[in-house]
């Protein structure tokens, strides 16, 4: 079928009263972005919606792509005719005849006609019989369901014109992307921090990713990965910032104190430290992690407590309540399980010990951090040493710090 336009509707954001120009102009702002490549297309508002004039352009390319932007609620394609009642009555009509190959061996449906434009001379309940007799006397196998239709066929009758459809396909939702601030995400080769970034972004928030490698442990292989997990979240936020923090030194610093059962509160906690100066920096206002409630030592209450301590801003954690399938399904709907699943460790799974602890004690852990006199200057060299590489959609490495290059051949977390 050939449509004229895309009608979006805009999402729960519709409900913030004088936030809500700002949110739309965001949201206006990405959907021309992603339109660039498909010059015959356009663009132009109404109250609460958004419509795409497609021109030329593929009705399904454009679904695929916009149905990403965070905001919009559902797509729906759209055939346009004069609004008149015997061209709504003909188009309707053959709107259904394109459609006729769903609804083979006998379905239900119903108009649901709009009057918008109050000097159109039939009112809704008018339009609703004039359009849904001839289709049921030319359809024979279709009848009436004015409750639970299987096909209801829209009509929206406006001024400029008359909007007919019937399909509403669902969009991503949420808040714009970066409406609600910017957050530091701790980004590991694993399943679970790239949904949380994901859904992170889905509720407004501009994020950045840090990720931690451990040179010489780790592979060229798992560098690749992390930064094709970025590249992969970059297809829905269109820009991300990776910063990429050197940890071996700290982290072999944790192996020789004798605290093995500790050693991933540690390391865990100095993460932090250095997520929130590079924060500090970035001008972000919280930090993200993929916890998800007791999947592994680290994420007990007990344990995410002593962790948390070590930072004084927001810890988000947006999977903390879901089960690991919960996130593996949203991993796959996103494009990143496929990538998370690569054999190549990080950091995060190196030196873990057989028996970690699920019950950290947080005076224990202050007095062996306490004994680590260059702890502080390692976390700030950490941060200066930090590579930030900005990925684009659908594009390569766009720029990176040279200063280290050379010495990391073989890790990153």
């Amino acid at each position: 079928m050939k449509y004229d336009m895309l009608l979006l509707r805009f999402g729960e954001f519709m409900l913030k009263g004088k936030n809500r120009a700002r949110f739309e102009k965001t949201i206006i702002t990405q959907v021309r972005s992603l339109l660039k490549p498909y010059p015959s297309a356009s663009l132009r508002k109404e109250f609460g919606r958004l419509y795409v004039d497609l021109g030329n352009e593929s009705y399904t390319d454009l679904i695929r792509v916009l149905k990403r932007v965070f905001g919009v609620m559902s797509i729906s394609p759209v055939k346009v005719t004069p609004s008149e009642r015997d061209a709504i009555v003909e188009t309707s009509v053959a709107f259904m005849e394109e459609r006729k190959h769903e609804f083979e061996g006998g379905m239900t449906f119903k108009v649901n006609a709009r009057r918008v434009w109050k000097e159109f001379p039939h009112s809704s309940h008018e339009m609703n019989h004039m359009v849904g007799s001839p289709i049921l006397r030319t359809f024979q196998d279709l009848s009436v369901d004015v409750r639970e239709p299987d096909i209801e066929l829209r009509v929206e009758i406006r001024e400029q014109g008359t909007y007919i459809f019937n399909e509403v396909i669902p969009a991503v939702g949420g808040f714009p992307l970066g409406t609600n601030g910017k957050a530091m995400l701790l980004l590991s080769g694993g399943i679970d921090s790239p949904v949380a970034a994901w859904s992170s972004m889905r509720r407004g928030l501009e994020v950045e990713c840090v990720h931690f490698y451990s040179y010489p442990f780790t592979s060229q292989r798992a560098k690749e990965k992390v930064i094709d997990l970025a590249r992969a979240l970059a297809d829905h936020a269109g820009t991300i910032k990776l910063h990429l923090v050197p940890f071996t030194e700290i982290q072999t610093a944790f192996t020789q104190l004798g605290q093995d059962n500790l050693i991933i509160t540690l390391m865990r906690r100095s993460m932090l430290r250095i997520a929130t100066k590079l924060a500090e920096r970035e001008r972000a206002l919280a930090l993200i992690t993929g916890d998800s409630l007791g999947q592994v030592a680290s994420q007990t209450l007990p344990s995410m407590n002593v962790i948390g301590r070590a930072t004084d801003l927001p810890l988000l954690r947006p999977l903390v309540m879901m089960d690991k399938q919960e996130i593996i399904t949203l991993s796959k709907q996103i494009g990143t399980y496929d990538i998370s699943i690569l054999p190549y460790e990080d950091c995060c799974t190196l030196f873990v010990p057989k028996s970690p602890t699920t019950n950290p004690n947080l005076r224990i852990v202050d007095k062996i951090e306490a004994t680590m006199t260059h702890l502080a200057a390692w976390v700030d060299e950490a941060v200066a040493k930090t590579e930030t590489i900005v990925l684009h959609a659908g594009e390569s490495v766009t720029g990176a710090s040279s200063s280290d290059d050379s010495e990391i051949k073989e890790d990153w977390f």
